[in-house]
């Protein structure tokens, strides 16, 4: 007599991976946009505001693995002079934040911004941010037009984030005193932005400012920027300006403690073994840097990412999931899904072709269920009889998440590349048994 396999969802739902967390992702809304066009400040980064869609940011999450990302406002900073407007432009943006992440579930957290260099201003919108919108944080820029990260004036602000035990993330703008040509030659985001963020928080640390503040949890961009290379330096300078009287002593390693760095921009291995120097595993998340860099280029680089983390000693669902887990919380939420798919697809292959087809298969099969959080199990299974015939099990979050798996590349792939390999496919589409889909057994 045969044995008969029955499965329930709950054990097949254990293997599949976590979903990831996107740290690093900005939202470039229309209202934020306008107001910088109209001040002529699109150009002041260096290089043009690329366009943003909600749908297409979506489409990019789904294709890239990715279940949440945490959206800020990118540079530069809505400030010309005008508190008041400025005020109402962080306002807007937030609020929109906000909207999106209540109309898609899951799909988005956001950190607040703030019409800083204005103090008060600032400390209004926080409260409001993260009191009645429910932000999940707070963006900072490393400097709001030369008022640096550090600056004894932002201590109010820092004391009611650190009284939130605030979650701060942290990306550079331009310095307040460059050299035009310089950046035109040589764009901010290769070398400047790096600058900018290693002089920021070495400014924080020489104020102290993360152990007057303990309760802050500050994510530092760009995968460590400079600071691995300047916080050795810094170390050894520092005995010796105290002695001089030039800097008060500060603790350097409780300061640092409090900080998390994302991986966006070029993790290398070169990269990742500096930023082992600086931190713990458990300090390193993963981000993207949407819409600054193109799909492509983020997909591979993050697939390519996932490749080399173990070498390193580091787990990917640390990186992509837990770690941001951790740093915010029971805040992160679950993406939601419609009704959930669930098909036997029956195939015979032709024999000559049977190993090629079960590398394809496994390829497809892999890739999936690691990368796309609406493929929940891909079970294949041959029969003993014929190992031509097989069997796979498919269990899709919703249909939108089907559909969007036919449209990836690695599917389309194993689609064209099997072709002619398989005979015959029956896909059948199945429920579960009532007071069955609980229960689970291999026999």
């Amino acid at each position: 007599m045969r044995k008969i396999l029955i499965i329930s969802f709950m054990t097949l739902l254990m293997a599949h991976v976590s979903a990831q967390i996107d740290l690093h992702s900005h939202a470039i809304t229309q209202g934020y946009l306008d107001y910088i066009k109209a001040n002529g400040a699109e150009m002041d980064e260096g290089f043009p505001i690329p366009g943003w869609d909600v749908e297409k940011h979506i489409a990019f999450m789904d294709k890239a693995g990715i279940q949440t990302s945490v959206l800020t406002m990118p540079a530069p900073q809505p400030f010309f002079g005008d508190a008041e407007a400025s005020a109402k432009v962080c306002r807007k943006y937030n609020e929109e934040c906000a909207a999106l992440k209540a109309r898609y579930p899951g799909h988005f957290m956001f950190c607040a911004a703030l019409p800083l260099p204005d103090v008060p201003h600032a400390l209004e919108e926080a409260r409001y941010a993260l009191e009645v919108l429910g932000a999940d944080g707070i963006k900072l820029a490393t400097n709001s037009y030369g008022q640096y990260l550090g600056d004894p004036d932002l201590d109010t602000l820092m004391s009611y984030l650190n009284a939130q035990k605030a979650v701060v993330i942290l990306h550079p703008h331009k310095p307040s005193a460059v050299n035009a040509q310089l950046i035109a030659d040589v764009p901010l985001a290769s070398y400047e932005y790096l600058a900018e963020t290693s002089r920021a928080v070495l400014n924080m640390v020489a104020h102290n400012v993360l152990v007057r503040y303990p309760n802050l949890k500050v994510v530092v961009p760009h995968c460590g920027s400079f600071l691995p290379n300047a916080l050795p330096r810094f170390r050894s300078l520092l005995p010796v300006m105290v002695k001089q009287g030039i800097m008060q002593p500060v603790d350097v390693d409780a300061n640092l403690s409090r900080l998390y760095y994302d991986l966006a921009g070029a993790p290398t291995d070169d990269v990742l073994d500096a930023i082992l120097t600086i931190t713990t595993p458990d300090h390193i998340l993963y981000g993207s840097d949407y819409p600054y860099v193109a799909e492509p280029v983020l997909i591979s680089g993050k697939q390519a990412l996932e490749g080399r983390l173990a070498s390193h000693g580091l787990n990917p669902q640390d990186i992509f999931t837990d770690n941001a887990r951790r740093l915010f919380g029971e805040n992160v939420p679950l993406r939601q899904y419609g009704e959930r798919i669930v098909r036997l697809a029956e195939i015979e292959v032709v024999p000559e072709y049977l190993e090629a087809y079960l590398a394809y298969a496994k390829e497809v099969g892999e890739t999936s269920v690691k990368v796309e959080p609406g493929v929940l199990t891909l079970f294949s299974m041959q029969t003993k009889e014929d190992p031509c015939k097989i069997y796979i099990l498919e269990i899709y979050a919703d249909k939108e998440a089907y559909q969007s798996h036919l449209q990836t590349a690695h599917f389309k792939k194993y689609k064209e590349g099997t072709a002619k390999m398989v005979k015959s496919l029956k896909l059948i589409d199945t429920k579960p048994m009532v007071g069955m889909e609980q229960f689970g057994k291999i026999e």
